[in-house]
């Protein structure tokens, strides 16, 4: 196979949305850092990005708090989805942008209002990113295979407090109330283990919260709009 979207990605130092043009990317999160451009403020460095980083717009900065909070440290190690969106405005023209459409680290889908423009929100949804499977030949030597046991005759499990952190962002992400029930479901002993995040967790319920009843946004601007429009381009 001979593959052609390598020879029409953009010469730009960010992902942009015709990156993407041959189909969606999945991305590990390696780093995010804040940057001196006041429209693209977050750069977000993933494993294999040839030095072109992921700035997301402030739509997707929205998403990206919503679901997995305010400490961009935390993200490392996550992987999310990015695909174009044709449909993306700039200016009142469909140039195409970067969404988001799954992401790690949750157990289900979370929807929110995004803007479209000055006047008008949609709901958008970010699905769960099933869990990596890793082949037997990327696991180190020793490791054992599928069905196996440790070294040291235990089975392998997926710990609980990964699936109940996953599971307490997600509430906090819908808001106070969400979060408040689905504390009040969990035992003594999950909800102290909820401890270590708790802030974040609170605080990201607090953004949902203010986020649902907040009026729509001024701008909505997407990774690569003003080299674009320094060059007369469409995304």
């Amino acid at each position: 196979m001979t593959d052609l979207s390598q020879t029409i990605a953009p010469k730009s130092d960010q992902l942009n949305a015709d990156d993407l043009i041959g189909g969606p990317r999945t991305i590990r999160v390696t780093g995010v850092s804040k940057m001196r451009e006041t429209d693209q403020p977050i750069a977000i460095n993933f494993e294999g990005d040839g030095g072109k980083p992921y700035k997301p717009g402030k739509s997707m900065r929205r998403v990206l708090v919503r679901v997995w909070g305010n400490d961009g440290t935390a993200y490392v190690g996550r992987r999310m989805t990015l695909y174009r969106d044709d449909n993306v405005q700039f200016g009142g023209v469909a140039v195409g942008g970067i969404r988001i459409s799954h992401m790690s680290d949750i157990t289900s889908a979370v929807t929110m209002a995004l803007t479209v423009t000055r006047a008008n929100r949609k709901p958008f949804t970010v699905k769960p990113l099933p869990a990596e499977q890793r082949r037997d030949s990327d696991k180190p030597a020793g490791s054992p295979s599928k069905g196996e046991g440790s070294p040291d005759g235990t089975k392998q499990q997926t710990t609980g407090r990964d699936r109940l952190y996953a599971a307490a962002r997600e509430a906090a992400g819908k808001g106070s109330t969400a979060l408040a029930d689905f504390r009040a479901n969990l035992t003594d002993q999950q909800d102290r283990a909820l401890d270590p995040i708790l802030t974040e967790l609170e605080r990201a319920a607090e953004r949902a919260d203010e986020t649902d009843g907040s009026p729509a946004p001024d701008d909505d601007r997407f990774p690569g709009d003003d080299e674009l429009a320094a060059r007369g381009e469409a995304v």
